[in-house]
């Protein structure tokens, strides 16, 4: 099979080289997508004696996403069965693709991530700040996307099949930090099946461009975002089963129950009404029952993760 690595490159001139040098033999193509770096980082990598390294420069930033777009286009063009997607500033280790890859060559899957979380040790080196906010998001990110068997959803070291990522719209993927966490609600959409791969990370005194304070306030929308447009295909689209009925009845029962149950508690307190039996029924009535049915959608979703046929 023909492999590929797609390095986004931003602010990693002092760590791409020792990147570029460090993959094995097995990878035939290393794009490197130079993404408006200031420190011209695609110029570093060109000064590298290695005919496998293809260098692509943005006009303009556009994201690590943007970036990783790019390189996965480049690699369709170079007609790459398999593509793995690491970052330029080291945290990465590339010993790791072997075994990163090999569920892709065997056919267990689409789609590989790395699984930090799984190396207690390496956890230590982690970033507290870092660490917590990971195991927030990776919460969020396996109720929207619905692979509620992933330990470490937003793990940047990826590979996927070409047989995935020709049904994925390429285009209409988020360009920044959260394109991560679009790619996996986008493969939880076509039923891509994806595999964790304990794979440790190595943090040192790398420039990280991220920031936390713009992510923490444009992810839950995001999230959310991504959230319906997976339930709305997947379940009202693509298909309906007894999770698309529990959802259209226990939904609307769900905030019926609540809206009405705020609407007669006010009510209680400004006006000094006391409320009948047959009032607090019908509050908690469809409120438990909508419950119900809302926790046996997401036992059907949990239980509908995708799986390889055997």
């Amino acid at each position: 099979m023909r492999i590929a690595a797609v390095i986004p490159a931003y602010r990693v001139v002092n760590q791409i080289k020792d990147v570029i040098s460090s993959l094995p033999d097995n990878i035939g193509h290393i794009i490197v997508v130079d993404d408006k770096c200031p420190d011209f980082s695609g110029k570093e990598s060109q000064k590298i004696n290695d005919d496998r390294v293809v260098v692509l420069y943005h006009d303009e930033n556009k994201g690590v996403g943007g970036a990783v777009v790019t390189g996965y286009k480049k690699a369709v063009e170079l007609d790459c069965d398999i593509i793995v997607k690491i970052d330029g500033d080291g945290q990465m280790d590339t010993s790791y693709i072997d075994r990163l890859i090999a569920p892709l060559i065997n056919n267990e899957a689409d789609y590989t991530k790395g699984n930090r979380f799984m190396d207690f040790y390496a956890l230590r080196t982690m970033p507290k700040i870092r660490l917590f906010g990971n195991s927030i998001l990776s919460f969020l990110l396996k109720i929207a996307s619905g692979y509620w068997n992933i330990i470490d959803p937003t793990n940047g070291y990826t590979a996927i099949h070409r047989r995935a990522l020709d049904k994925l719209n390429l285009d209409r993927l988020s360009r920044g930090y959260f394109f991560e966490s679009d790619m996996l609600i986008n493969l939880g959409i076509i039923n891509a099946v994806v595999k964790d791969i304990d794979i440790p990370a190595k943090y040192g005194d790398e420039d990280s461009s991220l920031n936390i304070v713009k992510i923490a306030l444009q992810f839950p929308q995001k999230l959310i975002k991504g959230f319906i447009k997976r339930l709305f295909l997947k379940y009202f689209i693509y298909d309906f089963n007894m999770a698309s009925v529990y959802i259209l009845v226990g939904l609307p029962m769900f905030v019926f129950g609540i809206f009405f149950g705020i609407v007669e508690w006010l009510d209680s307190i400004i006006n000094g009404t006391v409320k009948t039996a047959g009032t607090i029924m019908l509050v908690a009535l469809p409120i438990i029952v909508s419950f119900q049915m809302l926790l046996q959608a997401i036992n059907i979703d949990i239980n509908s993760i995708p799986r390889k046929d055997r």
